[in-house]
Formats: structure tokens, sequence, C-alpha cells
């Protein structure tokens, strides 16, 4: 391996001392082993190592692996980022719930060493793929945005607007109409973020499938359906005055206009995760989820 890219999430870099530590660590580590380093322009100045920044672009075009120090957060960003290219993370966690990180306790070095070896397995995860569909004055319809996403794509309400009326189809086929405040339409990965909050199934990562998730639903039967991986999902929000917005992994969104379309599929690319062996699926769900319990 020559080239490593570093993404380290500016805000934690600035609240926390540890989270520089740990960088320059990093950096110190590799370079002593003749890879070159690359960092996120705007961490590299803060970490005093400007000659290393890149822009995000850059670091996903030349980077073998990325490692990505922050919080579940930063590394769904990073999988937007990388995955196009194919290029795996390896997650250092330094935020709170650390579901798609790979290290937790800090042991960035002895985690660095082995993806240098090689010891180590790559899991692919599927994603999403959602456009925004709008017509141009005629009967033509034209993508005005296009947005990867490896949790979830969800249609809300936007501010304090009434319940939309969400109108969803499957493959052409009318599946339901619902009074909401949105939708979510989630990957396995994201079956146990906001779906789970939502009430939708947690499903295993592996899986190739989609769950369509209503958000309080102004009907008792509105529930959560799981579909397969190979679905097109069309979504539209019917007129009701209401104003909307679509969101991916709840970090990048494109406001909607009374005739937009949204259509979602199973992305071309997949994010790829480096993993050691360290923890497996349902071993994290019983830490995370709090499920008690001996092993």
């Amino acid at each position: 391996m020559n080239t490593v890219g570093l993404l380290v999430n500016i805000n934690k870099l600035r609240a926390d001392p540890e989270v520089g530590r740990l960088a320059r660590g990093a950096v110190s580590l590799l370079g002593g082993r003749r890879v070159t380093v690359l960092v996120n322009q705007e961490s590299a100045r803060q970490l005093g190592l400007p000659d290393l920044g890149v822009t995000e672009d850059e670091l996903t075009r030349r980077a073998e692996v990325l490692v990505v120090f922050g919080g579940d957060g930063t590394i769904l960003h990073a999988a937007r980022q990388s995955a196009p290219g194919g290029i795996p993370i390896l997650g250092i966690n330094l935020g709170g719930f650390g579901f798609l990180a790979e290290v937790h306790d800090r042991a960035v070095d002895e985690a660095l060493l082995r993806v240098l070896e090689g010891d180590y397995s790559v899991d692919e995860r599927m994603m999403l793929q959602a456009q925004v569909c709008r017509e141009d004055g005629g009967t033509a319809e034209h993508v005005v945005r296009q947005l990867l996403a490896l949790n979830d794509v969800v249609v809300t309400k936007s501010g304090y607007a009434r319940l939309l009326r969400i109108r969803t189809d499957v493959n052409n086929d009318h599946l339901a109409t619902h009074h909401a405040d949105g939708l979510i339409v989630a990957t396995p990965t994201g079956s146990t973020a906001y779906s789970l909050s939502a009430g939708g199934p947690i499903l295993h990562p592996a899986l190739d499938a989609i769950v369509l998730t209503p958000i309080c639903a102004h009907t008792l039967n509105g529930r959560s359906v799981v579909l397969a991986g190979g679905e097109a999902i069309t979504v539209r929000v019917e007129p009701t005055g209401a104003a909307s917005v679509l969101t991916v992994d709840g970090q990048e969104g494109e406001p909607l206009e009374p005739d937009d379309v949204v259509r979602i599929a199973r992305a071309p690319c997949r994010t790829r995760l480096v993993r050691l062996g360290r923890t497996g699926f349902y071993r994290l769900l019983q830490t995370k989820l709090s499920w008690g319990g001996e092993r």
C-alpha cells in the first residue's frame, strides 16, 4: 500500500486535543513506513501539516484506503465520497454510537499496521441512488439532483408544514398513499438508524433489500414494507400546500417542488468498510442497543 488518506472531522479536532494526537500519530506511523499520507485540507491546517492537505475529491481519487476519524456521521459522509471509486474505509470511532466504525478503543496504531500488512477483510454495503426529477415546462422530465445514500433517503415535510400526502409506487405499481410526516427509504445498513426509530425492522447488513417506513402516518395501518433490493421506487408528494424536502443520510438535501418525482433504486456502487474481525453484527446490536444478557 503506497497512499493512505486521512479524513479527520474538523469539529472533533477543534474540540478535543486527543483527536489531534491520534491523527498526528497515524501520520507519523504511516510516514515511518514510507507510505504517502494525504489529509483533508481543513484538518491538515488545523494539525499543523498543511503540506499534506488536499481537497476531499483528491483524497478519494488518490488514496488506496481512507482512514476516517469521527463518528457515524463522518463515515456516512466519507462513504458517499469514496464509494464511486471503490475506496475502502477504516472508521475510527470518536463519536457516540459507532455502528459503522471498526476501531472503537482508539487502538489506531494496531489497526493501521494490520491494514498495511493486508490483514483485514472488506465488508461491502448496499447504497441507494436518489434522483429528483422535474418537468421542464412540457412533458419531458429531467434530473435536477442525483444523490447517494448509505443509510437512507427521506422525504419529509419542511418546517411546520401540515401532513404530507405521499404516493409510493414500486416498479410502476401503486403500493400506498400515506398521510404522514414523511417516508424513509432505507438500506439494511440504515435499518438501525432513522427507520428503526420510526418503528421499522432491523435487517442484517448483508441482505439485498430496501425498507420503506412511513413517519408518523395518520393511520393505524401505516407499516414498514421490506422490498427486494432490485426494486425501483417512485415517490410523489401530492399537492396539499405543504412544503417538502428530500434528504440523504440526514446530511444533504434538496427542496422539492410540487410536481417533482423522486426515483430511488439500488446504487451502482457500494460502500466498502475495512473489517478487522473484532465485533460481529449481532454482538454489535446487543451492545449498541443495550439489549443486555450474557454471551
